[in-house]
């Protein structure tokens, strides 16, 4: 009996010895969610002049409620986050900013408005006036307009469009004749 005793006492003193040199697991800290990377307007045109690709304009305003359910919804999709940074320059771009943007030899100003929001010259002119909120404007390596696509988008949808820019499908076929063969 004294051996059982002395033994169960030795396992347990040799265990609690062996517990003492065992660092506790630490958590592993949470991997955030995928992001798109988004570049202003000059680091697009910056770095498309060194390595062109196609660009991705969200325009957006900050009172935009289906602006900011797209944020949180689609463009943190795990596919069109991985999509988008592999094709495209992705750009922010607040149709209400106040600050000038130059391009092609133009200055962009915001236009004020009386007794209401101003907005964006570069915003007017990428979507031809419609000035509708969320709305993506896709241009070439050579800034010329492929599409607008006015309104919220779900991932799916969104990636049809991605496809049909970043493939350059838009060379030999409509985007309603894409549509529907997709």
């Amino acid at each position: 009996m004294q051996k059982i005793a002395l033994f169960g006492l030795l396992s347990l003193g040799l265990t609690a010895f062996l517990l003492a040199f065992t660092t506790p697991e630490t958590p592993t800290p949470p991997t955030p969610p995928p992001a798109i990377v988004w570049h202003t307007w000059d680091e697009a045109v910056a770095l498309n002049k060194t390595a062109p690709r196609k660009i991705m304009i969200d325009v957006f305003t900050e009172w935009c409620g289906w602006c900011k359910r797209m944020d949180k919804s689609t463009f943190t999709d795990s596919a069109t986050v991985a999509y988008v940074n592999a094709n495209f320059y992705a750009v922010k771009l607040d149709a209400e900013q106040k600050g000038d943007l130059n391009f092609g030899g133009n200055t962009f100003k915001y236009i004020a408005h009386e007794g209401g929001r101003g907005v964006h010259e570069l915003a007017v002119s990428l979507l031809e006036g419609n000035m509708g909120y969320p709305s993506l404007v896709y241009l070439d390596d050579k800034f010329s307009r492929i599409m607008i696509s006015p309104g919220y988008k779900e991932p799916a949808d969104l990636m049809k469009e991605l496809t049909f820019t970043a493939g350059g499908f838009y060379a030999t076929t409509t985007w309603e004749d894409y549509q529907k063969a997709h």
